[in-house]
């Protein structure tokens, strides 16, 4: 072997790899990427974990039970509420994951050494967090319980009878906590997401390299006709797609929809075209399929950790819960296990719909004017 024509072959190969930008862009971020997603958004550990209270009493002991819930660092009170509709309201539109119900005779029951019981309504759509909801919140009241009995034995040893405090549990929209029922939803999103993206970011780009695009542009065929007429088929293809998933989910895993199916769908068109218009930017920037895969990875790895599908966002960094606000499937999520689960009409879904519709609009026009540019 000569060690000279070695030695230029391999400095030819790092020329390359130089003036290829984008893939010399992707060896150094993709790494750097990685590590900050995984090392922030895989957290298993929840705490801060929102909740309703709805205090009946109102008195100090009350209050002590509010702040034996905060102490745990489980749980952040969002609101103390006046009535159950409220907690109904919070917890369909995603506000909070429990509620605590403290019953008006919580404080005579606790000082006459009778036992009082308070009840823990637990949001059940997310198994990983009602589970721990469910057993921080029972150790809090429990704990409380312990030492309102101890105090009392140092007041008066002879008349304790309390066996402190019961705590009354419901979970809601998924009683029995099944997985599946919080992850086939979530992989329907994401199914939709994939599939879209990845046929129009590598149709598009194997057009360019084989020439056929440039045919269609030298054409009589107007560059909005060319667009929409390349965009559309994988509308139709995504739209099938979800249909199908939504579909064998619900038969083949038993997946229960409590919600309005044709909400559903159409709010799912709306995810369809921003996945669409995502595919679009890819393609207008990638050279090659090779580079189109690249950038659809990165693309799609923070789609999935990053949107609550696998890991939930209130174990993430502040700072990355709000990158995770950018990604159109982390609201999509939303509106899939709310419709699916809770049964909620689209007035609990108006936060994410809007949102949703704000990044469609953005990211279409976006890909549109980038893709005529490049025809031009």
């Amino acid at each position: 072997m000569n060690f000279q024509r070695f030695m230029a072959i391999v400095k030819k190969e790092f020329i390359q790899i130089k003036k290829d930008k984008a893939s010399f862009g992707l060896v150094i971020m993709m790494p750097l990427m990685m590590i900050l997603l995984f090392g922030y958004a895989v957290a298993t550990e929840l705490d801060n974990i929102s909740i309703d209270i709805l205090d009946q009493n109102h008195t100090a002991e009350s209050r002590q039970l509010i702040k034996s819930f905060e102490n745990t660092l489980y749980f952040k009170v969002q609101s103390q509420v006046n009535n159950i509709d409220e907690i109904d309201h919070d917890m369909k539109t995603g506000k909070i994951h429990a509620a605590v119900i403290i019953p008006p005779d919580y404080s005579q029951k606790l000082t006459k050494q009778a036992q009082p019981q308070i009840q823990l309504l637990v949001d059940g759509s997310d198994p990983t967090t009602a589970r721990t909801v469910f057993n921080s919140g029972v150790m809090a009241a429990q704990q409380l319980g312990v030492k309102v009995m101890n105090e009392m034995a140092n007041k008066s040893p002879q008349k304790i009878s309390t066996g402190g405090i019961d705590v009354s549990t419901k979970v809601l929209y998924n009683p029995e906590l099944r997985n599946q029922n919080f992850t086939i939803p979530g992989l329907i999103g994401l199914i939709m997401q994939n599939i879209t993206i990845l046929l129009t970011a590598f149709t598009l780009v194997r057009e360019r390299e084989r020439g056929t695009i440039e045919q269609l542009i030298v054409s009589p065929i107007k560059s909005y006709e060319l667009i929409l007429g390349k965009l559309l088929p994988y509308i139709l293809i995504g739209f099938f797609d979800f249909l199908y998933a939504l579909a064998f989910g619900v038969w083949w895993f038993d997946v229960p929809n409590n919600g309005n199916l044709l909400l559903l769908i159409l709010l799912g068109a709306g995810f369809i075209i921003c996945a669409l218009a995502i595919g679009v930017l890819i393609s207008t920037i990638a050279k090659t399929q090779l580079q189109a895969m690249q950038l659809t990875l990165l693309a799609l790895l923070p789609s999935i950790l990053l949107s609550g599908f696998v890991f939930p966002r209130e174990a993430m960094p502040k700072f990355i819960q709000l990158i995770g606000y950018s990604v159109p499937l982390t609201y999509f999520l939303n509106i899939l296990r709310g419709i699916v689960l809770k049964g909620v009409d689209i007035n609990y879904l108006f936060n994410d719909v809007v949102m949703l519709l704000i990044l469609g609009v953005i990211l279409l026009t976006l890909s549109i004017f980038r893709f005529r540019k490049k025809l031009d």
